[in-house]
C-alpha cells in the first residue's frame, strides 16, 4: 500500500504482515549478539556486522552503532548512557519474549539529543533505521481538547510502523505516525481491549462509538469482535487518517469488501484539527464502519439515532469535572451504554 508519508510501499496487509511476524526478530542458528549494559557507555569495539546467514544484528549491537554515529556528529559526548540515545521502536511492535534481532528497517528511533546529521547518517548508514523523530515535551496528538496539538519531528527517513494487538477473535494490526500519534507498544495484555470486549459481551451492542479513536484500535477491535456497525473519531487529521488506513489493514479479517476514502493525508492535514465531523471514510461489507474527523461534541450531528455503546477514551482523564461534564453531555444526546477505556 502507498504510504503517505514516504511515499513507497511500506504499509502491507494485515495477513501478510502476520505471516512473517513468528520469526520477523528471532535469531537464527548462525546469529550472535552481545547484551550491553544500558546504564554505561558502550565498549570501545568495533561495530558487529550483520549476521552473514540470514542479515539481522542484536538491538543492543544496533543500538550501540545509532550511540556512535550520534557521538560523531556531536549529539553526545561519550560519557552518556547507551540508553540515553533514544528509545527504539520495532516494527511490526508486538509482545517479545526476549530482546529482538532486528532485520533491515524494522526500527524507529526516537530521541530528545538526535540532530539533522546524525538522523541523515542514521538512516543512510545502519541498515536497521527505519527513520529518525526528534522528540520533545509532552506527547504528539492532541492532549486537550481546547489546547493546540503536538507534534515530534521526523528528520530522515520513515517513522511508519504498525504495531499487533491481541483480541479474542484474533490480532488486528495498527499502523500509525510515530511523530504525530502517541507511542502504544502492545505488551501482552491491553486494558483497553479487554475492557471494550467486556462491555461488548455484557450489552451486544449493534452500534458501537469510538469518540477519540487515536489510529483507531477500539474500533477495529469491536469490528473483529463482530460489531456490525462501527463509528471511529479523532479531531486529530492523523488519527482519522490512520484510522482509515487500518481498515483498509485489517480488511479481509474484518470481512471488508471495501474501503471507500474520502479525504486524503495532504488533505486532512491542511486542517489539523477539526470542529464540525468530516467524512473521511468508509467501509463496507460484513461490518459497516465511517471514520469522521471532528470534535467529539459535535459527532452526535452526524450519528444514527440509536447508539447501543460508546467509548470515550479522553486523553483528560485526570480531570475529572471536565471528563464528567463530557459524559453527561453525551449520554444526555447519544444516550446508550458508555465507558471510559
Amino acid at each position: 500500500m502507498h504510504c503517505p508519508v514516504c511515499g513507497h510501499d511500506c504499509v502491507t496487509d494485515a495477513r501478510a504482515l502476520l505471516t512473517e511476524l513468528p520469526g520477523r526478530f528471532a535469531p537464527c542458528p548462525d546469529c550472535t549478539g552481545l547484551v550491553y549494559d544500558k546504564q554505561s557507555p558502550p565498549p570501545d569495539i568495533d561495530a558487529a556486522e550483520p549476521c552473514p546467514s540470514c542479515g539481522k544484528r542484536f538491538i543492543d549491537e544496533v543500538f550501540a552503532d545509532i550511540y556512535r554515529v550520534m557521538v560523531g556528529e556531536g549529539d553526545l559526548s561519550g560519557a552518556e548512557p547507551l540508553a540515553a540515545a533514544g528509545t527504539p521502536l520495532i516494527h511490526p511492535g508486538h509482545s517479545l519474549q526476549r530482546a529482538p534481532y532486528l532485520p533491515s528497517r524494522s526500527l524507529v528511533l526516537l530521541s530528545r539529543s538526535v540532530g539533522d546529521r546524525a538522523a541523515a547518517r542514521l538512516v543512510a548508514e545502519v541498515p536497521e533505521v527505519r527513520g529518525v523523530v526528534r522528540t520533545g515535551a509532552g506527547t504528539p496528538g492532541i492532549s486537550d481538547t481546547d489546547a493546540a496539538p503536538m507534534t515530534y519531528t521526523l528528520l530522515a527517513g520513515c517513522d511508519v510502523r504498525a504495531d499487533v494487538f491481541s483480541t479474542r477473535r484474533g490480532p488486528v494490526v495498527v499502523y500509525k505516525q510515530q511523530s504525530a500519534l502517541h507511542v502504544e507498544f502492545p505488551r501482552g495484555r491491553n486494558e483497553k481491549i479487554l475492557a471494550l470486549e467486556r462491555e461488548i459481551g455484557r450489552c451486544r451492542p449493534r452500534t458501537f462509538v469510538d469518540a477519540c479513536s487515536g489510529a483507531g484500535t477500539l474500533g477495529i477491535a469491536a469490528a473483529r469482535a463482530g460489531v456490525p456497525h462501527v463509528i471511529c473519531n479523532d479531531a486529530w487529521y492523523a488519527a482519522a487518517c490512520w484510522t482509515a488506513c487500518n481498515l483498509q489493514v485489517n480488511r479481509e479479517s474484518l470481512g471488508i469488501e471495501e474501503v471507500t476514502i474520502h479525504r486524503s493525508y495532504d488533505d486532512l492535514r491542511s486542517r489539523p484539527v477539526a470542529q464540525d465531523p468530516l467524512l473521511v471514510a468508509t467501509a463496507a461489507g460484513r461490518e459497516e464502519v465511517h471514520v469522521y474527523q471532528g470534535d467529539l461534541r459535535l459527532l452526535p450531528a452526524v450519528l444514527p439515532p440509536e447508539i447501543d455503546l460508546s467509548a470515550l477514551d479522553l486523553f483528560e482523564k485526570a480531570d475529572t469535572g471536565k471528563v464528567g461534564r463530557i459524559t453527561r453531555a453525551w449520554q444526555a444526546r447519544v444516550g446508550g451504554v458508555i465507558f471510559i477505556p
